[in-house]
C-alpha cells in the first residue's frame, strides 16, 4: 500500500504486486494482466534496456572520439563507414549477424520456456557457467565471475532495479538521439554545445521540428 507508484493516488493494477524490479504500478492499458505475457514483457524491457544502454554509451564515446581527433565517426554515420571501410561486403556481414543473433536469440527464447535448460553442455560443454538464479539474469560462473547475483539478496534486488531504471533512461536517451538527429543534422554533443552556447535561442522549441513553426 505504501510503494511508490507512477500515478500517486491511484492503486496499482492487481497483476503488479510490486515484485518485479522497477515495478511502479504502471500498465493503463492492462496488457500485462496474463501472467505468461507479462513474463514476456518482462524479459523484452531487459533486452531492449540493456541494447539501449550499450547503444546509448557507444553514440556518446564515438562523439567523444570524433571530437578529441581519434576518427571515429558520428553515430549516424558508422554504418555507412563500416560498409566502405570493411574489407567484409555488407551481404556477408549481415547474414553473418542474423545466424550469430538467431542462434543466440533462440538459445534466450528455449530458456524463457525452460529457464535452466541451456546450462545443459550444448555451447561448448558449458553446463552451470551458464546457469543463473532467475530468467533473464544468466548469472553462473561465466556471466556473473564476480559473484555480484549470489551475495546479498537485498543488494541483488537493488541491483535490479538500477538496471531496469538505467535501461529505461537509455532506451529514452536513444529516442532522443534520433529525434534531435532528425531535427538538427548533428550529434548529441554538438546538440550540447550549441544549446549551452545560447540556451534561449537554441532549444527543443526553436528547432523547427519538436514544435513545427510556421
Amino acid at each position: 500500500a505504501t510503494r511508490p507508484v507512477w500515478f500517486p493516488g491511484n492503486p496499482p493494477p492487481a497483476h503488479l504486486d510490486g515484485t518485479l524490479a522497477g515495478d511502479y504500478g504502471f500498465d493503463p492499458l492492462f496488457l500485462g494482466q496474463e501472467p505468461q505475457t507479462l513474463k514476456w514483457y518482462v524479459q523484452a524491457e531487459l533486452v531492449h534496456g540493456r541494447f539501449a544502454m550499450l547503444g546509448a554509451a557507444g553514440i556518446i564515446l564515438t562523439s567523444i572520439g570524433a571530437k578529441v581527433g581519434l576518427g571515429f565517426p558520428e553515430w549516424y554515420d558508422a554504418g555507412k563507414v563500416v560498409v566502405e571501410k570493411n574489407n567484409i561486403d555488407f551481404p556477408t556481414l549481415l547474414i553473418t549477424q542474423l545466424y550469430l543473433m538467431g542462434w543466440a536469440e533462440t538459445k534466450r527464447w528455449y530458456d524463457f520456456k525452460n529457464p535452466g535448460s541451456q546450462g545443459d553442455g550444448s555451447f561448448l560443454g558449458f553446463t552451470d557457467e551458464f546457469k543463473g538464479l532467475e530468467n533473464g539474469y544468466p548469472g553462473g560462473r561465466f556471466f556473473d565471475f564476480m559473484g555480484l547475483s549470489r551475495g546479498d539478496a537485498a543488494k541483488y534486488k537493488e541491483y535490479k532495479q538500477k538496471e531496469i531504471k538505467n535501461g529505461r533512461l537509455a532506451m529514452i536517451a536513444c529516442l532522443g538521439f534520433a529525434a534531435q538527429y532528425a531535427a538538427t543534422g548533428k550529434g548529441p554533443l554538438d546538440n550540447l554545445a550549441d544549446h549551452l552556447a545560447d540556451p534561449n535561442h537554441v532549444n527543443f522549441a526553436t528547432n523547427g521540428i519538436s514544435i513545427p513553426i510556421a
